[in-house]
């Protein structure tokens, strides 16, 4: 008795024949914090997630800044309270960002240039990922490895 596969999507490989793009090695979902977030609030996520930084986006997904632990220390050690602060107040920004279609030649580029560990990936303006150097790293050195990832 044969028996039934689940259905799989397989995140698209690194192909040589094909130029790579941020969409193939973006990680989704990513979490954002929206300008109103409280600093503490934020930092907690930061923390409990494992995350060095996160995008800050208006409710409508655009990309208005980032927030970096550096930031929190920065604004702790001016002695400010991280619940009487906002994302808005301590968010550099405007972020920088890369289309879903850069090439992550490109994206490589972005990266070391500006001396920053991730960068929030756009689709028409609105946020659906984000690269970190990792991403980039692994997905150069591991070419022969997909991931699967259950449709339902």
């Amino acid at each position: 008795m044969a028996t039934r596969a689940t259905a799989a999507k397989v995140a698209p490989a690194l192909k040589p024949t094909a130029v790579p793009t941020a969409k193939q090695i973006m990680q989704t979902p990513v979490i954002a914090a929206t300008p109103q977030a409280s600093l503490r609030d934020l930092a907690s996520r930061l923390v409990t997630n494992e995350f060095s930084g996160m995008p800050v986006a208006d409710l409508d997904g655009r990309v208005i800044g980032v927030i970096t632990e550096a930031d929190i220390l920065r604004a702790l050690l001016e002695g400010k309270r991280l619940e009487n602060l906002t994302a808005r107040q301590v968010m550099t920004g405007p972020a920088l960002t890369v289309d879903a279609k850069t090439p992550l030649e490109e994206v490589m580029n972005c990266l070391v240039e500006h001396k920053i560990v991730r960068v929030p990936v756009t689709a028409e303006g609105k946020l659906v990922g984000i690269i970190a150097r990792r991403d980039l790293i692994r997905a150069l050195i591991e070419p022969e490895f997909m991931v699967f990832r259950d449709t339902h």
